[in-house]
C-alpha cells in the first residue's frame, strides 16, 4: 500500500491503496465518486470513462500509480449542478433508459465537442463507438450530441 495525491475534479486528494489499483476503484472506493461505473473491467465498453488530462480514458485501464501528476476529471466534476451542455442537453432529448453507461457516454461525447465543437452526425458515431449502450439508446444519444454541439 501506498498514500498518494491525485488531482481529481480540479482538487488534490489523498489517496492510500496498493500502486496497481485501478483508477476506477480508487475513484468509486477511495473517493467516493461512484458516478464513474464499472462494466467489463478489460476496456471494451466504456462505463467507466473519465476524462485524464483532459482526453476521455477507461478508468479501469489505468493503475493509480500511473496517473500520478495527471489530471482526473469523473461526471461529478464535468459541472457542479449539471449545467453542462451535454448534461442539460441529456435530459431534454430523455436519452437514458436505465442509465447506467450514461456517465461514461456524456464523458466520451464531452471529449469530442472539445476536439470537434461541431461534429457531423458521422463524425459522433465514429467517436462514440468505444461506448457501449445496453439498452440501444443510441438514436437519443446522437440526439443529445447534436443538441449539445448547437448550444456550444
Amino acid at each position: 500500500m501506498i498514500t498518494l495525491t491525485l488531482t481529481v475534479n480540479g482538487a488534490q486528494r489523498e489517496v492510500t491503496a496498493h500502486p496497481d489499483t485501478p483508477l476506477l476503484w480508487v475513484l468509486r472506493e477511495n473517493l467516493k465518486f461512484t458516478g464513474t461505473k464499472y462494466g467489463c473491467g478489460i476496456g471494451q465498453c466504456g462505463a467507466c470513462t473519465v476524462h485524464l488530462d483532459g482526453k476521455p480514458t477507461f478508468s479501469c485501464l489505468h493503475a493509480i500509480k500511473d496517473v500520478m501528476g495527471k489530471s482526473v476529471v469523473t461526471i461529478e466534476g464535468l459541472s457542479s449542478n449539471g449545467s453542462h451542455p451535454l448534461q442539460r442537453a441529456w435530459v431534454e432529448e430523455q436519452t437514458p433508459q436505465c442509465g447506467y453507461c450514461q456517465p461514461g457516454q456524456i464523458m466520451r461525447a464531452a471529449g469530442l465537442l472539445k476536439e470537434t465543437p461541431k461534429p457531423t452526425r458521422a463524425q459522433i458515431v465514429d467517436y462514440m463507438k468505444t461506448n457501449i449502450c445496453r439498452c440501444g439508446s443510441y438514436n437519443r444519444i446522437i440526439a443529445a450530441i447534436e443538441r449539445a454541439a448547437k448550444e456550444a
